[in-house]
């Protein structure tokens, strides 16, 4: 039924071309800017979503530059409630430049593979990397951006830690390969911390923070609590939230700049509305004695408010489309270039579905008033003007 009137809607569309342009471009540039805001939401938002809800993060009340002392570990894991704890540092890392930093934490293996069962490493693998103290495991996605191989040897070297023989260079083995099926991070490399705790030249025995498993996530937040009692008026106090509560903060604070996009998408979009809206009035008044012709060969003034209607729908509908698919591609062409910064930059579907919403929502909004004044038309009166 409505695919009759195709060459009717495009006719209309074709009358003035170059508003025609200006209009489609508005919607374009609307919903690219909307396809990029929703991607950076998007990748910010998942590392939210797969930080496990019964892992709690304790780290000195100060900052999480300050260090902890490695004999909190025994006095964590003695505390009611939790049932695996493990240190982490941050290494600072870098290969061949020093502008490729790439996050590195000393961890202990069998800990820390217990802690994060989602890590999926063949069993191989897994066995190599615990039995070398030089070996390291990394991420597929790390993987694929250098071309690391398992058993291949890198120097890694790091801006923070360097060994007791003042080199800042640590060798080490890629023993294995870690992918994420649920999504996530995997750009990332995870060393021995007996090897980082021996051959460092400083802080010895001190660490960045624990992760600590919480055996019920109902208790999780009594058991953040206990563990700071613990350390409380001692020389290094901590401070524990939940993984999740972490990562959304984090998330936090970026926060604002997903709302300033967000704003000036939403005035984008108004913008849009009053130029596609524009079009539409100018197009029915310069189509008024056509659609006098119209109602006169039996056209009703739903027919009528349909046309006029179906015709702003279907402007919005190519330039929303047109605007996703640019930020779609996008994405894609970028991603080896954001991959570093922000993994999974994409649009969502869940965007594309709100995407499509909005093409026609905004197409009948902008529509609505110049149909609603074609509908209204007298035929005796619109075929007297000229």
């Amino acid at each position: 039924m409505i695919g009759k009137y195709l060459p009717l809607l495009a006719a209309s569309l074709r009358r003035k071309r170059l508003r025609t342009f200006f209009t489609l471009a508005s919607i374009v540039i609307a919903f690219l800017l909307f396809g990029l805001a929703e991607s950076l939401r998007y990748s910010l938002q998942s590392g939210v979503d797969v930080a496990g809800a019964d892992r709690l993060l304790t780290m000195h009340k100060v900052s999480f530059t300050q260090l902890l002392p490695q004999s909190y570990e025994n006095r964590i894991r003695a505390i009611d409630g939790v049932t695996e704890v493990t240190p982490q540092t941050w290494f600072g890392a870098w290969f061949r430049d020093e502008r490729n930093q790439i996050p590195t934490f000393p961890v202990k293996p069998e800990a820390f593979l217990r802690m994060y069962p989602e890590f999926v490493v063949p069993e191989d693998q897994r066995l190599a990397w615990v039995a070398d103290r030089t070996g390291i495991m990394i991420g597929r996605g790390l993987a694929d951006l250098t071309g690391w191989k398992v058993g291949e040897a890198v120097p890694l070297r790091s801006s923070i830690w360097r060994k007791s023989d003042g080199s800042d260079t640590w060798d080490v083995t890629v023993r294995a390969i870690y992918d994420l099926p649920q999504g996530g991070d995997t750009r990332q490399i995870l060393m021995h911390q007996e090897y980082f705790e021996e051959a460092r030249g400083m802080a010895k025995g001190l660490i960045g923070w624990y992760v600590v498993k919480v055996s019920d996530i109902e208790r999780a937040n009594t058991v953040a609590r206990q563990i700071d009692l613990q350390f409380a008026n001692s020389p290094a106090e901590t401070k524990t939230s939940s993984e999740r509560a972490m990562a959304q903060s984090f998330v936090n604070q970026v926060g604002n700049i997903g709302a300033i996009l967000r704003a000036i998408v939403t005035a984008v979009f108004f913008t849009m509305l009053l130029v596609t809206a524009n079009t539409m009035a100018q197009s029915v008044r310069e189509r008024t004695n056509e659609i006098g012709v119209l109602k006169t060969l039996g056209f009703g003034n739903g027919g009528v408010l349909g046309l006029v209607l179906a015709e702003s729908v279907l402007i919005t509908v190519l330039g929303g489309a047109l605007g996703l698919a640019g930020a779609w591609w996008l994405g894609i062409q970028f991603e080896p270039v954001f991959r570093q910064y922000l993994p999974g930059f994409k649009v969502p579907p869940d965007a594309i579905v709100l995407g499509i919403v909005f093409m026609v929502g905004l197409g009948l909004v902008a529509g609505a008033v110049p149909a609603a004044q074609a509908m209204r038309l007298r035929i005796v009166e619109a075929l007297r003007r000229d």
